[in-house]
């Protein structure tokens, strides 16, 4: 009875992470119908910004190992994330949607980039070859050549695909390949709960995630922007018509949901604390599976998902072999989608042909 509390403990503690990290697939998907696969890396930067914030001088020197740093530190990395899925949306989807500026100048300004540290690795060619890139990209745009409307989820399906990509590689590229060990950002204790010994780590891990579903669930019900992204995930066409800013609530789910992302990452990294550029591949794709599980598209759902995942994942190691602890998301992936493709708490869409 001991360790099968134990491992309730652990399950709830590890699902209320791939919880945060499925609520920014949800959300994405609820009003844009597209799964983000560059979430996945969002939550790797998120992680990567809060080592690089905890191992700064300052907070270092004036704040150490305590709560409030760690506070800022997540907040931190939460706000880059968010602009990191700003960005993401800006200049790889909405080009996709319509009419977007600048989107040339960007993505060749990253190319020239590139090609002038290829050419030689310096800041200078760096720099030089960034102005190069947005010039050219800026001239063509003058020029009347402009990304094209794509007319099928495919395309961004793919756009998304390459995005995670160059997240993934550009990470290997900035952050380094080799692995990193995430700093101890908050104390540690051992906690005596009747027979049980848990960790503290694992409570904040649990109290951080309640805290911020609930404030997502506040903004979503309560707030007018939230009323606008339930507008938006209902009937994008009828949201314009009704003067709703359509592309400014898109953005903004992308940098909410980033910024869980990131939530989740630093939260996993206390558990984990080992970090590296590819970390988010694993992890994003049980987030999404409980996302599927809960029913795309329904917040409550993809929390519910999270904490279903957690526990039969850290169930199936305690009580069976590690070595099927990463199989038993996609299991459950093929037994959801065969069985109540909607997911537990999705609906059936009906679409006209």
């Amino acid at each position: 009875m001991e360790t099968f509390l134990q491992q309730v403990i652990n399950g709830i503690s590890q699902g209320s992470a791939y919880a945060l990290i499925a609520l920014g697939y949800t959300m994405v998907y609820g009003v844009l119908r597209l799964i983000n696969f560059a979430h996945s890396d969002v939550y790797m930067f998120g992680a990567f910004m809060g080592y690089y914030l905890a191992n700064n001088s300052w907070i270092k020197t004036n704040l150490g190992t305590s709560s409030l740093s760690a506070v800022l530190i997540m907040l931190g990395s939460m706000v880059l994330s968010a602009g990191l899925g700003l960005l993401i949306e800006r200049f790889a989807y909405r080009p996709g949607r319509g009419a977007s500026r600048f989107t040339l100048a960007f993505w060749l300004g990253i190319l020239g980039a590139g090609g002038g540290q290829l050419i030689q690795a310096t800041r200078v060619s760096l720099v030089v070859g960034a102005a190069a890139g947005v010039v050219v990209g800026l001239l063509l745009e003058k020029a009347g050549l402009r990304p094209v409307k794509q007319s099928s989820h495919l395309a961004l399906l793919i756009i998304a695909i390459g995005v995670s990509l160059f997240l993934e590689n550009g990470g290997q590229q900035v952050f380094g390949a080799d692995p990193k060990f995430f700093p101890q950002i908050i104390p540690t204790t051992l906690l005596n709960v009747g027979y049980l010994r848990v960790d503290s780590q694992k409570l904040i891990v649990l109290g951080v995630s309640i805290v911020l579903m609930v404030l997502l669930n506040i903004v979503v019900n309560y707030t007018k922007t939230g009323k606008a992204m339930r507008a938006v995930s209902f009937n994008l066409d009828a949201a314009k018509l009704m003067g709703i800013n359509t592309d400014r609530i898109i953005a903004f789910t992308f940098a909410l949901g980033s910024a869980l992302a990131a939530a989740g990452g630093i939260l996993v990294s206390l558990l984990y604390p080992r970090i590296d550029p590819l970390m988010g591949v694993m992890p994003g794709l049980k987030a999404f599976v409980a996302a599927v599980l809960g029913g795309i598209g329904n917040i409550t759902g993809a929390m519910l998902g999270g904490l279903i995942l957690g526990m039969a994942e850290v169930m199936a190691v305690g009580y069976g072999q590690s070595t099927y602890r990463d199989a038993i998301a996609f299991i459950i992936l093929v037994l959801i989608l065969l069985l109540k493709p909607t997911g537990i708490m999705g609906k059936g869409m009906i679409e006209k042909v």
